[in-house]
């Protein structure tokens, strides 16, 4: 077992907390298989829907009355439960919606349910997931639609892993102890003062998942951790492949803003191209966990562990992986390891257990170095870091952890951050450790976030196929009086900027999708501010609709590279009704206007829940796995949480 040499001296000294390499334990082939239900049990199948519209809803709690075993159904609403002997009864609860019961026969093993939205507010509904399961001591089982997500089966406290597979116990309420950067939002500026925007592109989804945790769990998120361009980038949109010498598409569009009428929509997009993953470069890959004593939570060291096993199943034999912890100290539990040696790799990650105090530092600078002595110079080398962010020995303070990753950067290895857990979540530290680190970042609120980002998004993850991605827009004064940039706030950009190449800027990669939104007032419509006295402007005659509306332009780098590539597009015609607008740009108009919403912005303007969810509802188009039907789910969801008037409007 020579693989796991360091752990004897480690845990002698107090400085991890990992389970012994001698624990006898299942093969990783056992890990896969499900339970096998005794005589008495009965396996129940079957999906949850939406009433309305027929769609599967995600998250659904499926619970065996009067016990504590219950499942979520997968993306699809597909779910399959083992009921004891003895229970014959289920109970069907989800945010939004009214719970029902239902009895199960022994010759009935097929239960499909249709739920009814809840047209009370969410306060009186009776919610599914980590609410449920806080009110009843429940036991929720993330097995989904029978996709083998057991694990070797281990006693543990409620949370973490049994042997009907990955068990979530009650999650506290997020609390005070969670820290957001703060973002003041972006306002209008004068085309004729500034008729450059420039920013760094953002492919993270991570506000998304969070903010969808916090309703999830019966709250409004804090504004702060609304972050409108990462809610529109976790969606998929139906942009074209690339067919040019560039890794990526530019798609652009002009249409009536939904909730000023007056005003029009920007819409920018981006698309990687589509790489298979038998064409992606071999990895180098260093899993980097923190396994101190914040991440005991089920929510935590448990769902990264089940992750990380979803990542492996995805595994090349060109690819290698290497396993770095820290609590107290860092140390390389797992040397860089063949991508097919599967049984190796699970039988590292099941060996982790958490305890002790958090060298956030020290586990960086360490697997930093392991992936530099293995580094492959025509590869993919990365390091993905898996934490809570509470950092409490060595480098704390944000400017200290800034630092050490711009000097780890330099190495050409690129970072992914996961993030877990809540109550000490530091979403503030982890965004900038991939901001700052070349990489991207992700919030895992449960086991399928983490399949979406690891298996679904496999390549968009953890392959790069374009760093330091910037975008600078001219508008022409002629059309133009102001603009505003939704969202990005973090990512703004000098103009001299653009063509600095030194400036660091977003990775973009394989298959992942960019959006954009302007809200733009046009020449002739009322302005949002003021004329300057002593400044010439712009003819207040509008420029004909066949006039170049704006020309976008964009930086990039290979991977590898150090000097950028630039390409433009310039959008002009028109601008569209709302209704006659692409799907893309009424879906991507709805989440912005959801965000605006829940920051309750000052420039919502017409905005409201409903008119946001109809929007939302009629630009849902293809959604296989459900991702929009939740969206819309959490709209009316989140309007349930509203203030009382006086706290916060009736929008």
């Amino acid at each position: 077992m020579k693989n796991f040499l360091l752990l004897p001296l480690l845990v002698a000294a107090g400085s991890l907390a990992i389970g012994a390499a001698t624990t006898s334990r299942p093969t990783a082939q056992a890990a896969t298989l499900r339970p096998v239900p005794t005589p008495d049990t009965l396996t129940v199948r079957g999906r949850i829907t939406d009433r309305s519209t027929g769609q599967g809803l995600p998250g659904v709690t499926v619970l065996v009355k009067g016990t504590t075993t219950g499942v979520s159904t997968a993306p699809d609403g597909g779910y399959r439960v083992v009921m004891p002997a003895g229970h014959r009864v289920l109970i069907i609860s989800y945010v939004g919606y009214v719970t029902q019961e239902h009895t199960v026969s022994k010759d009935y093993q097929v239960l499909n349910v249709a739920l009814q939205p809840d047209s009370r507010t969410l306060n009186e509904v009776v919610v599914g997931g980590a609410l449920a399961g806080k009110a009843a001591g429940v036991q929720i089982t993330a097995q989904g639609n029978d996709r083998g997500y057991a694990a070797p089966a281990r006693k543990r406290k409620p949370g973490g892993w049994s042997g009907a597979g990955y068990v979530a116990a009650p999650r506290p309420a997020p609390s005070a102890g969670e820290t957001y950067a703060h973002t003041q939002e972006g306002g209008f500026r004068s085309t004729t003062k500034d008729p450059l925007s420039t920013f760094s592109i953002d492919v993270d989804a991570t506000s998304y998942s969070n903010v969808r945790r916090f309703l999830n769990q019966g709250q409004l998120p804090p504004p702060d951790a609304v972050r409108i361009e990462e809610m529109l980038n976790y969606f998929q949109y139906d942009y074209p492949q690339p067919t040019g010498p560039e890794p990526f598409s530019v798609t652009t569009e002009l249409a009536a803003c939904p909730w000023n009428p007056t005003h029009q929509l920007v819409h920018v997009g981006l698309q990687g191209k589509i790489v298979a993953t038998d064409k992606l470069p071999p990895a180098n890959l260093v899993f980097l966990v923190d396994v101190s004593g914040s991440m005991m939570g089920d929510d935590r060291l448990p769902l990264v562990q089940a992750a990380l096993r979803l990542l492996v199943k995805e595994l090349r034999p060109q690819d290698k992986v290497a396993l770095v912890v820290y609590a107290g100290a860092a140390g390389l539990v797992l040397p860089p390891t063949a991508g097919n040696k599967r049984s190796e790799i699970l039988r590292a990650i099941d060996n982790l257990q958490a305890g002790g105090s958090t060298a956030g530092g020290a586990g960086l600078r360490l697997a930093y170095q392991v992936a530099r002595d293995n580094f492959q110079k025509d590869g993919n080398n990365r390091v993905i870091l898996a934490t809570d962010g509470d950092f409490n020995v060595g480098e704390q303070s944000d400017d200290a952890m800034e630092h050490l990753i711009v000097q780890e950067r330099e190495s050409g290895v690129f970072l992914t951050v996961l993030g877990v857990g809540q109550g000490n979540y530091q979403d503030k530290k982890m965004e900038l450790l991939a901001d700052k680190g070349n990489g991207n970042y992700a919030y895992l609120d449960n086991l399928d976030e983490a399949r979406r980002v690891l298996v679904r998004q496999f390549g968009g993850t953890l392959f790069t196929l374009a760093k330091d991605v910037k975008l600078q827009v001219e508008f022409n004064p002629a059309r133009v009086r102001e603009y505003r940039l939704i969202g990005y706030e973090n990512r703004t950009l000098a103009a001299e900027d653009f063509n600095n190449d030194r400036k660091d800027a977003g990775e973009m990669g394989a298959g992942h999708t960019v959006t954009a939104l302007y809200e733009v007032v046009p020449v002739g419509a009322p302005a949002a501010i003021d004329k300057l006295k002593y400044q010439a402007g712009a003819s207040e005659k509008p420029a004909p609709a066949s006039a170049d509306l704006m020309t976008v332009k964009l930086r990039y780098k290979e991977p590898q590279g150090n000097t950028s590539k630039l390409f433009e597009r310039t959008l002009r015609g028109p601008v569209a009704p709302l209704e006659r607008a692409s799907e893309n740009l009424r879906f991507a108009a709805a989440v912005a206007q959801f965000g605006m919403l829940l920051r309750a912005s000052e420039y919502r303007g017409d905005a409201t829940w409903a008119a946001t969810a109809k929007l939302a509802e009629g630009a849902r188009g293809k959604d296989p796995e459900g991702y929009r039907a939740e969206l819309v789910r959490l709209m009316k969801a989140a309007e349930g949480l509203q203030p009382s008037v006086g706290a916060y409007d009736s929008r």
